[in-house]
């Protein structure tokens, strides 16, 4: 499909793609419904977003950081709870809800002498939860 300087579909009269490869007939058809490259460009999440997002990814990419999830899911929990349950040491506890922290999926209260943690809207989001919570 020719395009000029600016990535701007022109026309689909060969199937061609940007660098002259052959292209579908059906993919040129619907590249030009949908506007094009540069329109689908224009459509892409900007660098923050996808920040975000490969930070999400990557929190829920991990076990022991999903089991977590899973516990906050019913209920907000303790550290010494949710350190009981799974049987890892403080300092790996800590380091999973850090990521989780920073992904934004969970938050930290302080009540006293405990840190009480939940899930935030985003985590309360998270297709995994709900999908496998019973």
């Amino acid at each position: 499909m020719p395009v000029n300087q600016k990535n701007t579909v022109l026309s689909v009269p060969e199937g061609r793609g940007r660098e002259g490869h052959e292209m579908p007939e059906e993919v040129a058809a619907a590249l030009i419904v949908c506007g094009g490259v540069r329109a689908m460009e224009e459509r892409l999440p900007d660098e923050e977003q996808l920040a975000r997002l490969c930070a999400f990814h990557r929190a829920c990419a991990d076990p022991v950081r999903l089991k977590i999830l899973f516990m906050l899911f019913p209920q907000p929990l303790c550290v010494c709870v949710i350190k009981e349950v799974l049987g890892i040491a403080d300092s790996k506890l800590s380091y999973h809800l850090n990521v989780l922290k920073k992904a934004g999926l969970i938050e930290g209260e302080p009540c006293a002498n405990w840190i009480i943690y939940s899930l935030t809207e985003t985590g309360r989001t998270c297709a995994g939860c709900r999908l496998v919570a019973r």
